[in-house]
């Protein structure tokens, strides 16, 4: 599989930086990185799900009040490697998880140490969204708790849980590249008990988990919500990320209350949000 660089340079970083990073997501992209400087974003599309007038239409016509030069080039999977690589940097959350590249040393006396090569996969814990659902999984008593991580992308989430004590823990992406690199991940950081599963919300009729994590976008999340809710065992707790404090919190919310799930708690880092509801 390859992937479209889309390099996009604002007249103005803020807000419009959070803005069309949302709004690429809604029609494909799925991993993105800053550029060299503030006023820059990357983003990335598989070829499959690249539509140049789509993309075009939208960074052209998109009415608001900011100016967007940009620029659109194929990436090839074999030269993808280097260009993670030569941003990519190991992160310290909470003081309690070290998240790492191979090529990256260990950090002594830290409790959890997780060791991702990404390749195509969202979830290195550079983005606000997988930083904050670390947060949670760290705050959240998992020893012997069942755990489904969904879009689990690189399984940075299935990882940790498992390392905190949880089993079983399934892991599942519709991407077939983030599965596999999800097994690879697993292999690295000795989880090769974790379940990957490729595939999307179907995947998981007839499942029960006592603990649901799903870092993916809020449109996706509104269509998904009922089937997690089906699969989520009374008491059972839900971390949701990959949306919005101002524009979509409530929403989301709203529509975990129409199906019985109580809000308990929601972090906010640069405008990103990640939510934790209970099944009453």
């Amino acid at each position: 599989m390859n992937y479209f660089e889309l390099k996009l340079v604002f007249s103005q970083a803020e807000p419009w930086k959070e803005v069309f990073t949302a709004l690429l997501a809604e029609i494909g992209c799925d991993s993105f990185s800053d550029g060299e400087t503030d006023n820059e974003l990357l983003a990335y599309i598989t070829d499959e799900d690249f539509h140049v007038e789509t993309v075009e239409n939208l960074l052209t016509t998109h009415g608001y009040d900011v100016q967007i030069q940009f620029e659109i080039r194929p990436v090839k999977t074999e030269n993808w490697n280097a260009l993670w690589e030569s941003n990519y940097s190991p992160v310290l959350i909470a003081d309690q998880c070290f998240i790492r590249a191979p090529f990256h040393e260990p950090l002594k006396d830290v409790p959890y140490e997780i060791v991702i090569e990404p390749k195509m996969s969202f979830g290195t814990a550079h983005h606000e969204t997988t930083s904050m659902m670390i947060e949670y999984v760290l705050q959240e008593s998992l020893e012997n708790k069942s755990v489904l991580d969904m879009g689990a992308g690189t399984g940075i989430l299935a990882i940790l849980a498992y390392k905190r004590g949880a089993n079983p823990v399934v892991a599942i992406d519709n991407d077939e590249w983030a599965y596999l690199n999800n097994i690879e991940n697993n292999a690295r950081n000795n989880s090769e008990v974790i379940e990957v599963k490729l595939g999307d919300a179907s995947t998981i009729k007839g499942d029960h988990y006592q603990v649901i994590i799903a870092n993916i976008n809020r449109n996706i999340l509104l269509r998904d919500l009922p089937d997690y809710e089906k699969c989520l065992e009374p008491n059972g707790t839900i971390f949701l990320s990959g949306f919005y404090v101002e524009e979509d919190l409530k929403m989301i919310q709203e529509k975990c209350e129409t199906l019985g799930l109580q809000y308990v708690s929601n972090k906010e880092k640069n405008k990103w949000c990640a939510a934790k509801f209970m099944k009453l």
